[in-house]
């Protein structure tokens, strides 16, 4: 069932606890490819490539990204308590050059994007290999940067694709076939 946020997006199906196959599988697309990071800040949505992202936990389900201080989008996760992560597959190369802000002429990184959002707010990006909605459990400091860690409150895991990939500035896939089952 689909219902209207406050921002006139759709909402994805509601949940307190990923359930942890969901969370392995959404885990399972992610070989080191392109992520992106969202949130609010407000109203205004936020997004961004995560330089790092990993998993620190199944039970509870718990991931870390890590997010330079400096960086709009620190501050946004830092208010809002917030974010999702996104592991976006080989065809959403402009997506990924969209979010790490490559492409200067694009001021709004969601334009004509179908964002959704979750449980937690944050804008859910449709089509991708896999997404988490987290809820920041922790944050600690690491110098120049953050790691905020967010307990897994939803996930979709989508079907079978190669990864998007940054490689030597380059964005591509580095197989040619991707597996058949997980």
């Amino acid at each position: 069932m689909l219902l209207v946020s406050i921002l006139g997006c759709k909402t994805i199906r509601k949940i307190d606890v990923i359930e942890p196959q969901i969370f392995k599988n959404v885990l399972s697309h992610w070989a080191s490819g392109v992520t992106v990071v969202t949130t609010l800040e407000g109203q205004q949505r936020v997004g961004m490539t995560a330089s790092s992202f990993a998993s620190v936990s199944v039970t509870p389900s718990l991931i870390s990204v890590c997010i330079a201080n400096k960086l709009h989008t620190h501050q946004a996760i830092e208010s809002s308590g917030f974010f999702a992560v996104h592991i976006l597959n080989v065809a959403q190369v402009e997506w990924g050059m969209r979010f790490a802000g490559m492409i200067p002429e694009i001021t709004d990184r969601f334009q004509g994007i179908a964002v959704q959002t979750a449980v937690t707010g944050a804008p859910i990006l449709p089509g991708v290999l896999g997404w988490l909605d987290c809820r920041v459990h922790g944050a600690y400091a690491g110098g120049d940067h953050t790691i905020f860690v967010g307990e897994v409150v939803a996930g979709e895991s989508n079907e079978l694709a190669a990864p998007l990939l940054y490689y030597h500035r380059n964005w591509r896939q580095l197989a040619e076939e991707i597996p058949t089952r997980r």
